[in-house]
């Protein structure tokens, strides 16, 4: 019994795990956490939902060692951290440097030798930017931010802290990828964090206003006019990827305007994903 080997905590028991602790330690509410068994595994040797918790890395050490007491992870296990302020714990991701990228549906958007005291906004939807880089005494910061269909912020990335509504249906943060869902196979949101300089957004909608952009492995769609992007490189814009209102008033490589909002067919603008999705479609180019 030993050397038995501990079979791995099952899929839907994490996820349980998840939305009862909210999506972080429960003592401190950091979104990078482990999976701790309250009652040792060596004694009861099963994955049971109702015995697991979520400790971040200090404070699952500090309880291995005796420095933190079993009743306290139980009592915060009882009463998580973010149940009760509504959001994670401000996490600071650690990019720096100037030459930034945004790969977006297997579209790279990227800024070379971004300059002290610029920016450069790869997704803009109605003038506001939805990920942006900008260098400031040298410092280069990621600002993110992306909504429910109620426009609601459901994460946001404001100078490289990420905070995330914890009132969602699930989130998931394992390595680099961070994933909210919806539902049991519904990804609203899938994040890849690849610092000092990259972000990839590699699945789920962005969501503003009436405006759906479906992002997938390979391609954007654009739901309201069923306009459909293949690989694209685009090298230098200040502006990416533009859609709705306002236009950009500087160089922008892709630019969408006139956007219906709420009147528009959307069985046919799928039916027309599948079909575009169906067929070997050229690279759209290099911007």
């Amino acid at each position: 019994m030993a050397n038995e080997q501990r079979p791995p905590i099952p899929a839907d028991i994490k996820r349980e795990v998840r939305q009862r602790c909210a999506f972080g330690c429960v003592i401190c509410g950091l979104p990078l956490y482990e999976y701790e068994h309250m009652l040792e595994w060596a004694e009861v040797r099963r994955h049971v939902a109702d015995e697991i918790t979520l400790l971040c890395d200090r404070h699952h050490t500090e309880k291995t060692k005796g420095l933190l007491p079993k009743e306290m992870v139980a009592q915060a296990n009882d009463e998580p951290y973010n149940s009760r302020v509504g959001v994670s714990q401000n996490y600071l991701l650690h990019y720096a440097g100037t030459n930034v990228h945004l790969t977006l549906g297997g579209s790279v958007f990227k800024y070379e030798n971004l300059p002290e005291g610029s920016g450069f906004a790869p997704l803009v939807v109605d003038g506001l930017p939805i990920v942006a880089f900008d260098v400031q005494q040298g410092k280069l910061f990621l600002n993110f931010i992306a909504f429910d269909e109620f426009n609601k912020p459901i994460i946001q990335i404001i100078e490289n802290e990420l905070v995330y509504d914890t009132r969602q249906w699930d989130i998931e943060w394992v390595g680099q990828t961070l994933t909210i869902k919806e539902g049991k196979s519904e990804i609203l949101l899938q994040l890849v964090f690849q610092p000092p300089t990259d972000i990839t957004i590699s699945k789920g909608r962005i969501l503003r206003n009436g405006i759906e952009l479906l992002i997938g492995s390979k391609y954007i769609f654009n739901t309201n006019q069923a306009n459909f992007f293949g690989s694209i490189t685009t090298v230098n814009f200040p502006v990416g990827f533009s859609i709705g209102y306002p236009m950009p008033n500087c160089g922008a490589a892709i630019v969408i305007a006139g956007i219906s909002r709420y009147q528009f067919d959307r069985t046919k603008a799928m039916k027309f994903l599948e079909q575009c999705l169906s067929e070997k479609l050229p690279d759209s180019g290099t911007a």
